[in-house]
């Protein structure tokens, strides 16, 4: 049993686990992952925010929800007009990066997935992220990193829940 002296310390700030520890590192990530998605939107002649739609649109894919990603769905998840999304998309479209594929069942519903050509553009250009990430995950054992999986879903589930507790504009 560890005493009070012992426990890492979990504080506001201060220590390797302090709240402002993980602030900073994440900011820092989150900076690095803004700078790549940059770089791929300039050399495909996209805008952030279409990259931001292909991330939401290849996850949906990849889901083991099987809900395929809609306009809809996208406004919400970017929180953008209607408007907004559908230049979005139209860019997308036209740049070969997506296809729309209207519901069998319902003919007024759209889906949206990722081109499989785009796919094959985006894996070449994310290579060295890929490579990064599994040469990170490569110095933690299995332990580690289901506790690292459990606090990035643990982070995503509180930012969800910001999400849905802010006020529109």
């Amino acid at each position: 049993m560890r005493t009070a002296d012992e426990t890492p310390d979990r504080g506001m700030d201060g220590g390797p686990t302090g709240l402002q520890s993980f602030a900073v590192l994440l900011r820092r990530m989150n900076s690095e992952f803004n700078r790549i998605t940059h770089e791929f939107a300039q050399a495909q002649g996209l805008h952030p925010t279409d990259v931001q739609a292909l991330v939401a649109i290849l996850d949906a894919d990849r889901s083991q929800e099987g809900r395929a990603m809609t306009p809809g769905r996208l406004r919400e998840q970017l929180d953008l007009t209607s408007g907004a999304v559908t230049a979005c998309l139209d860019r997308l479209e036209r740049a070969g990066h997506i296809r729309r594929v209207r519901d069998g069942g319902d003919r007024r519903v759209v889906h949206l997935h990722y081109a499989a050509a785009a796919k094959h553009v985006a894996r070449d250009f994310f290579k060295p992220l890929a490579a990064g990430t599994e040469a990170a995950r490569r110095q933690f054992d299995e332990d580690e990193l289901r506790v690292v999986i459990r606090f990035l879903q643990v982070m995503n589930e509180e930012l969800g829940q910001l999400r849905r507790t802010e006020p529109r504009r």
